[in-house]
């Protein structure tokens, strides 16, 4: 099988076929007649030597071929759109891109304003941030596919060079009226008779509080598992638990109003977020400037 026989264009197709599971909505969002886009589908599935979809009378299945070709095809047709982005802006004057991978309270408490700050000292760089789980942040950095990662202390990451950025307040949060809102602050032992709001697997503020759990003898108790600290916030306000969240990450307009911040006396309610870097191979310019910005600007978060 050669590379040779992709066309982007046929690829387009087969994930919105694959999406839709209707081949005629497929070839009416790529303006082609069914037919040709048939064509494209059996020509595709010719070459690759395996069938894509199993036809019914009500649309299409996938394959389990197919289900490997849309998660390899997802991932092409990114890299080709973010490659056109960035020659796009090279043509515009752009005079480098740095790519960064962040957890989410790196994101939501403390980016946007440094990021801000930084395209003022250098409007020609472009920005290319996504948000992932630290761990996740680190293979990101490790592998070469971005330039800086920002994670929590927890997680291991021996495999990069690494350097202390920022430090949160984690805070204990309840809703007004529940039993340990008479606090204003509380020891994390005396929060593990009540259910938890917590984020999915695989964040590490859920594997803070977890195996705190565990070093004071007990097992979290977790209600429900969100996807996001603004859902936390949500079902905290509905009542479905209690939660443990970065002070900086709750909407200033909730606290007093339908939930009050609990502080934690424990010693890991302080935590550390770090810079890393790839330990094998130096930063571009562009990249490398970034990184002095974000280690040069003062940590105001300190609680």
């Amino acid at each position: 099988m050669s590379t040779s026989h992709f066309d982007l264009n046929t690829l387009r197709i087969f994930i919105i076929a694959a999406d839709s599971g209707s081949l005629t909505k497929a070839a009416a969002s790529s303006s082609i007649t069914l037919s040709a886009a048939s064509k494209r589908i059996a020509e595709l599935e010719r070459n690759l030597n395996c069938q894509l979809f199993i036809r019914h009378a009500r649309g299409m299945e996938l394959t389990a071929a197919g289900q490997g070709l849309l998660r390899h095809a997802r991932s092409l047709l990114e890299s080709v759109n973010s490659m056109a982005s960035e020659l796009k802006d090279y043509a515009q004057g752009a005079i480098g891109h740095v790519r960064i991978a962040a957890n989410v309270s790196a994101v939501i408490q403390f980016l946007p304003e440094d990021l801000a700050a930084f395209f003022q000292h250098s409007p020609g760089i472009r920005i290319h941030l996504e948000e992932a789980l630290s761990e996740e942040v680190i293979e990101s950095v490790d592998s070469g596919r971005v330039d800086i990662g920002i994670f929590a202390d927890n997680v291991d990451a021996t495999s990069l060079k690494t350097y202390p950025w920022r430090q949160d307040r984690l805070v204990l949060l309840v809703p007004i009226g529940h039993p340990l809102a008479k606090h204003h602050e509380i020891t994390f032992t005396d929060t593990l008779s009540w259910d938890y709001v917590a984020l999915n697997q695989g964040s590490s503020l859920l594997r803070r509080i977890t195996d705190a759990a565990l070093a004071a003898g007990h097992i979290l108790k977790v209600n429900i598992q969100v996807t996001s600290f603004d859902a936390v916030c949500r079902m905290i306000q509905a009542g479905l638990g209690i939660g443990i969240l970065p002070i900086g990450a709750i909407t200033p307009a909730l606290l007093g109003t339908s939930l009050k911040a609990v502080d934690i006396l424990d010693d890991w309610g302080k935590r550390t977020l770090r810079l890393g870097v790839n330990a094998k191979k130096p930063l571009q310019p562009e990249a490398e400037k970034l990184l002095q910005f974000l280690m040069s600007v003062p940590d105001c978060n300190i609680r």
